[in-house]
């Protein structure tokens, strides 16, 4: 194969930060690589580079073998480089057909009428040529992206990389929110992409999928390239101590449980049109697992017990007691945490300090005569979980915001661990973080229920729910569909009832 594109000798500092050094990176035509490496491993440094967001300090970078120079993002765009980033770059009040053609001026000067006014049946017809080019049925070009599910918003995303002529795609955690259904459907359209020549670059964490979907992956350690396999010898175990420096003995160390008294029970929660009838318990010292697919209800559950959503009926009991949960203040004196799906959004306050995130839920206690907080107090807390928890790097005056996505979530961790709970409710913990976090994360979930916490684990992740759990409960459309043992659940299983079938 032709190679389409080669990065020569790559660096880039940032302040004192080396973020590449000397790094080589190619991909031909019709070829799918993977891009791996622990979060800060340079790889956003990186794909920045190419799409002219960044200027590199040293190297050079050369398409179909002839030097090039990259400026900006519209030299990257000139030259046939398109970056679909993991949040999206799409305007939600404008149809898929603007998005596809809003920064294209070339092209939507072949697509003006008479009067050189825009002809808007020519740039849906246009739009729509585009989409079955990827075999995309059912996306109307005149349909509003703010009112389309994540997939389809990502397709017209890939869609506007055709309206330019891309000839290399990079895709940054394309699957990270999308049902397994989707992905599927996301992995066909790559294959159409590579069919028809183009390079596509693959940016994951989920080891799984770049194996599915990618022919070649390299891999990026602190900065440099520290190897590249073909992807027939691409074992979790490589590319797991590639990407680290280091084995990791167990990716999933669950120890056998013996759980105590129930300490959590919901009966009949419901909430019409979105969760029904649901009802289970949690023992100390368990793991249970909530599985479904998206949309299912796993969330809508978790809001509700946490008193972030009202309830239309249902009882909640605690220890045997019955409680009465009205807000996630309520949830917390009773000794409930919940760590969300989305840090950035509704687990930190990204603009402030790792210590004054660490702190939040234990404020009021470490407030002198419950108004004025003692900062010494405060400090003293963070540091302590800081450290239990190996958040790097280890200081807590630093913005939460420019820490990594696997310290981020071990701070929301931290925020928790503080308020000394009873239940803790994990709503996809592992989302976007790196491997090495992702095992210290799955460590510390088995030491709290070890320590006798009663733990819900929701993930879209069945490799991890089937690992991490003791039982498994399995909703489809709001309702819970049934529930497994660890010994008799499979992916097969959790599926089936998943999807509805029993």
């Amino acid at each position: 194969m032709a190679t389409l594109l080669e990065m020569r000798g790559i660096s880039k500092r940032f302040g004192g930060t080396q973020a590449l050094d000397n790094v080589d990176f190619t991909v031909d035509r019709g070829e799918v690589v993977g891009l791996l490496g622990e979060n800060g491993a340079g790889k956003s440094t990186l794909i920045k580079i190419l799409a002219g967001v960044h200027a590199r300090d040293q190297g050079a970078i050369l398409m179909d073998g002839r030097p090039v120079t990259i400026h900006n993002p519209q030299d990257a765009q000139r030259l046939g480089v398109a970056v679909i980033y993991q949040e999206l770059n799409l305007t939600p009040n404008q149809t898929v057909a603007e998005n596809v053609f809003l920064h294209h001026p070339q092209r939507m000067s072949g697509l003006l009428g008479k009067l050189g006014f825009a002809d808007h049946a020519r740039r849906d017809q246009e739009t729509r040529r585009l989409l079955e080019q990827l075999g995309i049925a059912g996306l109307d070009p005149r349909h509003k992206v703010g009112e389309l599910s994540v997939a389809f918003q990502q397709l017209t995303e890939i869609a506007k990389a055709l309206a330019f002529d891309a000839r290399l795609i990079v895709m940054d955690e394309p699957t990270s929110a999308l049902p397994d259904e989707e992905v599927e459907h996301l992995f066909e359209i790559i294959r159409r992409l590579k069919a028809r020549g183009l390079g596509v670059v693959f940016v994951s964490h989920r080891l799984n999928e770049v194996r599915a979907i990618c022919d070649r992956v390299v891999v990026l350690r602190d900065g440099q390239n520290v190897g590249e396999l073909p992807i027939a010898e691409a074992s979790d175990e490589r590319l797991i101590a590639m990407m680290v420096g280091r084995a990791i003995e167990n990716l999933y160390p669950k120890r056998p449980a013996e759980p105590g008294d129930v300490v959590l029970e919901v009966e009949g929660l419901t909430r019409h049109g979105v969760i029904e009838d649901i009802s289970f318990a949690i023992r100390a010292g368990e793991v249970v697992g909530l599985a479904g697919l998206v949309g299912s209800g796993r969330t809508e559950v978790a809001r509700a017990i946490f008193g972030a959503d009202r309830l239309d009926r249902g009882s909640i009991r605690l220890n045997g007691r019955p409680v009465r949960i009205r807000s996630p203040q309520d949830a917390l004196r009773l000794g409930i945490g919940y760590v969300p799906e989305d840090r950035k959004v509704q687990g930190l306050v990204l603009g402030m300090t790792v210590r004054d995130n660490a702190a939040l839920t234990v404020l009021r206690q470490l407030a002198r005569g419950g108004q004025f907080i003692v900062w010494p107090e405060v400090e003293r807390t963070s540091q302590r979980y800081v450290q239990e928890l190996q958040v790097r790097p280890p200081r807590t005056d630093l913005v939460v915001g420019s820490l990594s996505g696997g310290n981020q979530q071990k701070v929301v961790l931290a925020k928790w661990l503080a308020a000394n709970l009873k239940v803790l409710l994990l709503d996809e913990p592992t989302r976007g973080i790196d491997v090495g976090a992702k095992a210290e994360i799955h460590g510390l979930i088995d030491e709290l229920a070890h320590r006798g916490m009663a733990i819900l684990l929701i993930s879209s992740e069945l490799p991890e729910v089937l690992a991490m759990s003791d039982r498994i409960l399995v909703m489809s459309e709001g309702r819970l569909a049934g529930e497994l043992s660890r010994e008799e659940a499979t992916q097969e299983r959790v599926l089936a009832l998943a999807s509805g079938k029993r």
